[in-house]
């Protein structure tokens, strides 16, 4: 007999599946139900990238994230490059500078010390060319067979931008929405490296630290409403995550979305859509109107943001939902992922 499951699985209410980890809707289930009540407070309660709090004579942001990409090494880059690159940007995303990493690497019995060693060595120059310094950490091994080679957990702290003050819950009708450039590079780098795919234009992660490019975009104007880098679950559930924390609806147009060739046609061929796939190495701000062109010019004189351009709209209907004005002239729902897309990603 032919075994069938969902693309979209029903909900879970006693065992975690892979969707909780996908940055959708059981993900957001997940945090809701499980896993925010137990911890609840006013700083964690803002469901931001990051914490930003007041120290004495300067503002601090803490972030923290676990990395269990499979395979460890990818065209453009690796578990090590990514997991600061990753903390580095959730740093950014609430404009601040990175300064000092934690590193907890989970190893595996039977991993090779010579990919132990690139990794960590990836980690170090990465760390470095972010001017940040791996100032403490862990390390545990199980048994093999109990984890997948290597398991990174970092911890980052950086100095917040005074006057920045991004937030989810700050996007407001009239903003317009930015992105820094082509979507899905890094789940289709990911996904084809993985299954021994070979494409016509090869694909590569666009994993990279943001913080000089948020540095340029605040240089503009601190009046930066939101930024977030849409990694799991990609540029739809970012944007969603935004119109239901801001109570909002956003309106996208597809014709202002970049997908590079190799990617669009990855996703045609596996059936996926890249505005769910993740990235490691693009944000996307939500900024006054009037001030769009002038931030968007500064983010395409910067190597990062090239091809910045605004995509969309923050509209006062629709509250909570993201909508998509298509090529053909219709409309469409943009919603959360509601299943898991692309697994192990990062």
């Amino acid at each position: 007999m032919n075994r069938f499951s969902c693309p979209a699985p029903l909900p879970q209410r006693e065992t975690v599946v892979m969707g909780h980890g996908s940055g959708g809707v059981l993900s957001a289930e997940l945090l809701r139900e499980v896993i925010l009540p137990a911890f609840s407070n006013p700083l964690l309660d803002r469901m931001e990238d990051q914490a930003i709090f007041e120290s004495p004579g300067r503002r601090l942001a803490f972030t923290t994230d676990s990395f269990v990409v499979k395979p460890l090494f990818f065209p453009g880059g690796d578990i090590g490059s990514l997991a600061v690159h990753g903390t580095v940007n959730d740093l950014a995303m609430g404009g601040a500078e990175p300064r000092y990493l934690s590193v907890s690497l989970i190893l595996e019995e039977g991993l090779a010390i010579s990919d132990l060693r690139r990794i960590v060595r990836s980690m170090g120059a990465a760390a470095r060319a972010c001017g940040a310094a791996i100032v403490t950490g862990d390390t545990k091994v199980v048994e093999r067979g109990s984890g997948d080679g290597v398991f990174i957990n970092t911890a980052g702290i950086g100095v917040a931008r005074d006057g920045a003050r991004m937030s989810a819950s700050a996007a407001r009708p009239g903003d317009a929405v930015i992105v820094s450039g082509p979507l899905g590079d890094h789940g289709v780098a990911i996904l084809t490296q993985r299954e021994g795919l070979e494409l016509e234009s090869a694909v590569e992660s666009d994993s990279a630290p943001l913080h000089t490019l948020v540095r340029d975009m605040l240089d503009v104007t601190t009046e930066i409403h939101c930024l977030r880098d849409p990694t799991r679950g990609g540029l739809a559930s970012t944007l969603n995550e935004i119109a239901g924390q801001s109570g909002v609806g956003i309106v996208l147009e597809e014709g202002s979305i970049r997908v590079r060739d190799g990617v669009r046609g990855a996703c045609e061929l596996l059936g996926l859509d890249p505005l769910y796939v993740a990235n490691e190495g693009k944000l996307a701000a939500v900024v006054p109107a009037e001030l769009a062109d002038r931030v968007v010019e500064a983010m395409r004189a910067h190597p990062l943001g090239r091809e910045a351009a605004v995509v969309g709209a923050v509209v006062d209907r629709d509250r909570g939902r993201v909508l998509m004005r298509t090529a053909y002239g219709t409309t469409r729902v943009v919603g959360m992922l509601a299943g898991d897309q692309l697994p192990r990603i990062c």
